[in-house]
């Protein structure tokens, strides 16, 4: 029996954006078949997170990240790490990742890194205006990281609103599908769905 290979669907775009709601939807529709990568989970262990730029491209070790993902696309599987948010730094337990019939890699910079890019079938990116981005941050990192409104504003100020202009924006232009995170989630999520099963239908 011949194995098809598993679709790759790279969806990037700004914080907060909506490009993890939306990865988590296509998640929850195709189930079982699919696997869900954050290149979060790839960042680096941090001494002192104050003031530590999380927006840069070297925070993340994106050779292992396309390292498991190339494995996974050839069928085989891997070793994700999980990161702990609370400790910056790697958990000792990894989680046993199989390779799915649909791999989705998910964050910000995920079409800014060549390396991962060239791995994608499909590349979507989850635009929303700067406004929009801010409040859904600040009311997220309030809510879930127990932060306050000035902290937040002071970090997108420094470092998340320049990384983006300098990183994230332009890797828009290497997505082969662009999708609004303002609209309708389910509309999105049609949209989506049907890329990926006309790739599928070669």
């Amino acid at each position: 029996m011949i194995r098809i290979s598993p679709v790759v669907v790279g969806i990037a775009g700004g914080t907060a954006s909506g490009k993890s709601t939306l990865a988590q939807r296509l998640s929850g529709y195709y189930g079982d078949r699919c696997q869900l990568l954050s290149h979060d989970r790839y960042y680096r262990e941090v001494e002192d997170p104050s003031g530590h730029n999380y927006d840069h491209p070297s925070s993340l070790e994106t050779t292992l990240c396309a390292e498991h993902v190339r494995s996974l696309k050839a069928g085989s599987p891997a070793d994700i790490p999980n990161y702990d948010f609370a400790t910056h730094s790697r958990s000792q337990t990894v989680e046993h990742m199989i390779s799915p019939e649909i791999l989705i890699v998910e964050g910000i910079l995920v079409l800014s890194e060549p390396e991962l890019r060239s791995l994608f079938d499909l590349s979507v990116f989850v635009y929303a205006s700067e406004g929009v981005r801010l409040e859904r941050r600040i009311a997220r990192d309030i809510a879930e990281r127990g932060r306050d409104r000035a902290s937040v504003l002071a970090q997108f100020e420094q470092t998340v609103s320049p990384m983006h202009d300098r990183f994230v924006a332009p890797s828009r232009s290497h997505s082969s599908l662009q999708i609004s995170g303002e609209g309708s989630i389910e509309d999105s999520l049609a949209t989506l769905i049907s890329a990926i099963e006309l790739h599928r239908a070669g």
